[in-house]
């Protein structure tokens, strides 16, 4: 067993690329729902990979990298891949008729801002203990949220296809913005030094009670705005 263990942290990570590819095909299917189940399902894999790889003492290079790829099909492509859908559904003015059918894979920009996002993510030092932009996990439940709870509403309002146009290009933007973000890990348990974090924790309950599942949409805006009024640049 010992000379495997080597192996056990890229096995969960290939779990989450897998997670990721299976959310990817439930999107295009228009089964929305469980694709955002694969997507936490990836996300539980994606945290387990770095702690299992600190317990085993066998974090690697090669290892760092296959993560940032998994993450971008998860986190990424996935997520992409609803926004694709529900954009597909969407009835577009006559006036744009001409180019309307094309307006839906403005969703995988998306992919490409959260593989940029990863990138940097690698290489910048600064992002220890906290994040420089919206994390890649973040944004996907933002959109899988926002999808999978107020999808059907959005797919029958008037020009809805400007207001999502407009929020893949502002979430594209946080993903590799130089805004400060707190990280939830806390260090020790004490109000001191945690004050942000258990009042951006404790809001999230009432948040969640009134809005269910749509809910987690807002908590993410709430986070990106608590960031940007009490983090340091």
């Amino acid at each position: 067993m010992i000379p495997f263990k080597k192996h056990i942290p890229n096995t969960i990570t290939c779990c989450n690329l897998i997670a990721g590819c299976i959310a990817i095909v439930y999107a295009f299917y228009g089964k929305q729902d469980t694709a955002l189940l694969f997507i936490l399902i990836g996300a539980g894999f994606d945290f387990f990979d770095g702690m299992v790889a600190r317990l085993l003492h066998v974090s690697s290079p090669i290892g760092k990298e296959l993560d940032s790829l998994a993450d971008d099909i998860t986190f990424g492509a996935a997520p992409a891949m609803m926004i694709f859908t529900l954009m597909s559904q969407m009835e577009y003015p006559t006036a744009i008729e001409p180019i309307a059918k094309y307006l839906p894979f403005t969703a995988f920009i998306i992919a490409a801002f959260s593989a940029l996002r990863l990138a940097k993510f690698n290489l910048d030092e600064r992002q220890t203990t906290s994040f420089i932009g919206l994390p890649t996990p973040a944004n996907a439940l933002f959109w899988g949220s926002l999808i999978v709870g107020a999808g059907e509403r959005i797919a029958t309002i008037p020009h809805a296809y400007i207001f999502i146009l407009i929020l893949i290009a502002v979430t594209c933007w946080l993903l590799v913005a130089e805004i400060p973000m707190f990280a939830l890990k806390f260090k020790q348990w004490g109000w001191k030094g945690n004050e942000v974090r258990y009042l951006f924790v404790l809001s999230c309950i009432p948040i969640l009670l009134i809005f269910g599942i749509s809910g987690f949409a807002l908590i993410i805006a709430w986070y990106v705005m608590l960031s940007a009024f009490t983090q340091k640049s």
